[in-house]
């Protein structure tokens, strides 16, 4: 079977977004493709169709492939609860919470796993284009390595390395990358890709020349800097790192960048709304006196977020919004902080303990009990607007305030409202995706939904990335070291 995997001189050179655009060349190539990735890293998780979880980048990756997401495509997730520590999810499901340094020694036997969910999908497709995590080059991690250089040699998959030309020094990184790996692993890298590069190609010639003369790798293309990246996912929180493009929408949302910030591309459709101003705020700075609404994330780390959404002030921001009329809604995570009190007896998102929450919603939250991992329907209680979305969560919510439903699923009425009506919380994500959900919640704002589905959105710009890649890249000769020597660009018009 064909299988080909793109690793990076680093992290965050766009590994995620160039398998996304392949799925989809490839895909609309009419090839059966799958995407796969050993071991990720990132709190921003989506529910799989087989009823487990996976890093979103590869849930993404499906939904580029036109199939339903499955946990074998990303059967090793490693979702940050600390500086030191993360829960870890195998096959979709949830082992217990490991430090970094535990960890290094279990990571070899996950190998066979990760081997298994590989052939697995070998077996069921045309193509597996598989991503790599961080850099090869990190050889303080080689030992033991399941998703670089241990997992390509271990199921013999050619490599392609990318470098990132934005952020400079592509040069030294994949030639140092030639230059540090051991012989067998720089043996399984058959070409090279710069990815990111803005102005005129021509002016790199010369310099994509010397990668190949220094290293001997063939070079397989240059892609140019890719807008259409910007309405995908983010893959995780570095992304927020990046400041939004500032706009003038006259509704003003704030959500509080959390340390352990989880799943926050719920609020991705909000950025396409022309009237919508979302800002993410980052520590240090204080919560905006003239927002409309403060939206609270998900959190993988509930209490300690709590905790550091205290030390940066924020709650009295948020206290001072309410006296000025505002609205706040919690979502999962968010939404336990809204309460009373949040219970993690067993120690299940870090040390055993409990905090008092926010106190804006008579409700009280215990981290007990197996994870929620379920997609579901159903309609908001304002305007009965339908919605689709899933639950990925720890804990369960009771109170006073849940006698007023903030949304109503297959399963039954979910989430709470204030008395007032205007501090909401529940635990489905996804809220924001569907236009007919997004409006009433708008509406509530005194604003206008005018932005399509986000889904619409998202499908245009996998499309747009895949024409661009077909452009700038051998794909020919890609095809060919994935083991598909007979494959062949043609016009999709």
């Amino acid at each position: 079977m064909a299988a080909l995997m793109i690793q990076g001189c680093g992290s965050d050179v766009g590994k995620s977004t160039l398998v996304a655009g392949l799925c989809r060349l490839f895909t609309n190539h009419g090839l059966t493709v799958r995407p796969f990735k050993s071991q990720n890293m990132s709190n921003n998780a989506a529910v799989t169709a087989d009823g487990g979880e996976i890093g979103r980048a590869q849930a993404l990756q499906a939904l580029a492939c036109r199939t339903p997401a499955s946990v074998h495509m990303n059967p090793v997730l490693l979702k940050p609860q600390s500086e030191t520590g993360a829960q870890l999810i195998v096959r979709g499901q949830m082992e217990g919470s490991w430090r970094a340094a535990e960890y290094q020694h279990r990571k070899a036997q996950l190998l066979d796993i990760c081997l298994e969910s590989f052939h697995k999908l070998e077996a069921e497709c045309d193509l597996v284009l598989v991503e790599g995590a961080g850099s090869p080059a990190e050889t303080n991690l080689r030992r033991g390595d399941i998703a670089n250089m241990g997992f390509a040699r271990a199921a013999n998959v050619p490599v392609i390395l990318t470098g990132d030309i934005d952020r400079g020094h592509v040069i030294a990184a994949l030639v140092g990358a030639h230059t540090v790996l051991e012989d067998a692993d720089r043996a399984m890298i058959k070409g090279f890709l710069i990815n990111k590069f803005r102005g005129d190609p021509a002016l790199f010639a010369e310099g994509r020349a010397e990668i190949t003369r220094r290293t001997g790798w063939p070079d397989f293309g240059m892609a140019p800097f890719l807008p259409a990246a910007r309405r995908l996912p983010a893959e995780d929180a570095a992304a927020l790192d990046r400041q939004l493009t500032a706009k003038d929408g006259r509704i003003k949302i704030a959500v509080p960048r959390l340390s352990r910030i989880a799943n926050f591309d719920d609020f991705d459709p909000l950025q396409h709304e022309p009237s919508v101003n979302l800002t993410f705020i980052q520590p240090g700075a204080a919560l905006p006196g003239d927002a409309n609404l403060i939206l609270l994330p998900g959190s993988k780390s509930t209490i300690a977020d709590l905790a550091m959404l205290r030390r940066e002030g924020w709650d009295i921001d948020i206290a001072a919004h309410i006296r000025r009329g505002g609205r706040v809604l919690g979502l999962c995570g968010g939404y336990q902080m809204l309460g009373r009190r949040i219970a993690d007896p067993d120690g299940l998102e870090g040390p055993p303990g409990e905090a008092e929450g926010l106190g804006l919603l008579d409700v009280e939250t215990i981290l007990t009990g197996a994870k929620i991992l379920t997609a579901t329907t159903g309609h908001l209680a304002v305007d009965h607007a339908p919605f689709e979305g899933y639950e990925i969560h720890i804990g369960r919510t009771a109170g006073p305030d849940t006698a007023r439903p903030f949304l109503h699923t297959s399963a039954g009425p979910q989430g709470a409202i204030s008395a007032n009506g205007r501090i909401a919380g529940c635990y489905i994500h996804g809220l924001f995706q569907q236009g007919t959900a997004r409006a009433a919640i708008l509406n509530t704002l005194g604003t206008a939904s005018t932005a399509a589905d986000h889904g619409t959105i998202v499908e245009a710009a996998l499309d747009e990335i895949a024409s661009l890649l077909a452009q700038h890249f051998n794909i020919p000769g890609l095809a060919g070291i994935a083991g598909l020597p007979k494959f062949t660009l043609r016009s999709l018009a």
